[in-house]
């Protein structure tokens, strides 16, 4: 269940990465926001629920709120029109509880890969904190892609792995994970720094981009 809600994870981060570089209306956007956001607070909750009592199990399933509550936070406030500002704050946060589960993966959960995986999602949250809660604009476009590669590197990807029975967890997996996002995000700054596109396809949300979400 966890890696179907994964798979949906994948689609809203790439959804949203589109919508950064200005290809997505937001409150379009919104709306798929709220069906995964929505996802990923009842998948967690069915989990914890199930797990019968199993510390590794309800560990593994209480970092998927923290993606939930994004996806409705973006939701609801794309379509209300909010300011990014809380959003932005509370990626803060999100960033520095996945360097937490990062280290559970590697330490408790005896899984690399997705220990990897979390220090992926801890930089693209701080880079939502940096654009969303300190208003850098000249991230969007840094942001924007970095989302759209993290919603295959990270979610769709690993979940139709998982889903076929052929992930592999090992270090040699978290090696190349670790590898490919070092030379991808580093590789991708010279050519987006300073670039802060506003979003073009019919957007709502007023003239700064900042009031826009990841």
């Amino acid at each position: 269940m966890a890696s179907v809600g994964l798979l949906f994870v994948g689609a809203v981060l790439f959804l949203n990465g589109v919508m950064l570089l200005g290809k997505i209306d937001f409150k379009a956007g919104a709306v798929f926001n709220l069906f995964v956001g929505a996802l990923q607070v009842i998948t967690p909750t069915y989990l914890i629920f199930t797990a019968g009592g199993d510390p590794a199990k309800i560990l593994g399933a209480s970092g998927i709120y923290l993606f939930g509550f994004t996806y409705l936070y973006v939701g609801i406030g794309l379509l209300a029109e909010l300011d990014s500002t809380g959003v932005g704050w509370f990626s803060l946060f999100v960033s520095i509880m996945a360097i937490g589960y990062s280290i559970a993966n590697f330490r408790i959960l005896g899984d690399p890969p997705f220990g990897v995986i979390w220090l992926y999602w801890s930089f693209l949250w701080f880079l939502f904190f940096l654009l969303f809660g300190l208003k850098i604009e000249r991230l969007t476009i840094y942001t924007g892609w970095a989302t759209a590669i993290q919603g295959w590197v990270t979610g769709a990807i690993p979940a139709f792995l998982l889903l076929a029975g052929v992930w592999q967890t090992n270090v040699l997996t978290a090696v190349v994970l670790a590898a490919f996002g070092v030379v991808v995000f580093v590789a991708l700054w010279p050519l987006t720094a300073g670039r802060s596109h506003l979003p073009s396809a019919g957007s709502t949300a007023g003239d700064d981009v900042t009031r826009g979400y990841a």
